[in-house]
């Protein structure tokens, strides 16, 4: 185990419960702007950057040249972030069930973790408050915003080991419920890419994308680090 530098870890879905709130939010803000996407579709965008998600389907409703797009993403996202930041703040967060404990065992073993997150920064600052994490709780929190590109795109992965000080990929875990999450993993090279299954995808979607491990939860990590590390 002692190889393990960084685990880097997604947050809703792998950290937090998701009950839908991401989704709902897409839907309100698509059906609001009249934006085509099928139902089917929207399930498939948990992990994405959320901006990049509207800039991808309105430009394939309207055309990558249309000069109206940036103003559609503009509205059309600024809603999404209403939404779900409302949504948030009133039902609050919830910790999937051993994700305290497991980030604690991190710190304990000496590994250094990093967040990242689809979501932009002020939604996960919302979040890590309603969470009682404060800054000093993770050494890195990384938003898909502050990216060149979000997942499958390995950069939030290699901007947690900019900002932590890692250079060997191949002492870096990252951890998910999303197939872009594991196809992050895949594109960074990192030794480690754990799917979980208490988010948005069951083991018939995470099976299908590259990973070196399937757990039920995040509760399960400490034990597979020193049982497979």
């Amino acid at each position: 185990m002692g190889v393990i530098e960084l685990v880097v870890l997604d947050i809703a879905g792998t950290l937090i419960e998701d009950t839908g709130q991401v989704i709902n939010a897409f839907a309100a803000a698509f059906g609001k702007h009249a934006i085509q996407v099928s139902d089917a579709e929207i399930r498939t965008l948990h992990g994405a950057s959320k901006r990049e998600v509207f800039t991808q389907y309105i430009e394939r409703q309207f055309g990558p040249g249309d000069p109206g797009n940036s103003a559609r993403i503009d509205r059309a996202y600024g809603d999404f972030r209403q939404v779900l930041e409302d949504t948030y703040e009133r039902q609050g967060v919830r910790a999937i069930a051993g994700a305290p404990s497991t980030l604690k065992w991190l710190r304990d073993h000496g590994i250094k973790i990093a967040l990242n997150t689809g979501f932009y920064r002020r939604v996960t600052d919302l979040i890590l408050r309603s969470l009682g994490w404060h800054e000093g709780s993770v050494d890195a929190v990384i938003c898909g915003d502050e990216v060149l590109r979000g997942r499958p795109a390995p950069y939030m992965i290699f901007r947690a080991m900019e900002a932590t000080g890692v250079m060997d990929v191949r002492r870096v875990v990252a951890v998910g419920d999303t197939p872009l999450d594991l196809l992050a993993g895949m594109h960074a090279g990192i030794r480690g890419i754990v799917g979980v299954l208490s988010g948005s995808h069951g083991i018939d979607g995470l099976g299908r994308v590259y990973h070196t491990h399937i757990i039920p939860s995040v509760a399960g990590l400490s034990a597979l680090l020193e049982s497979t590390f």
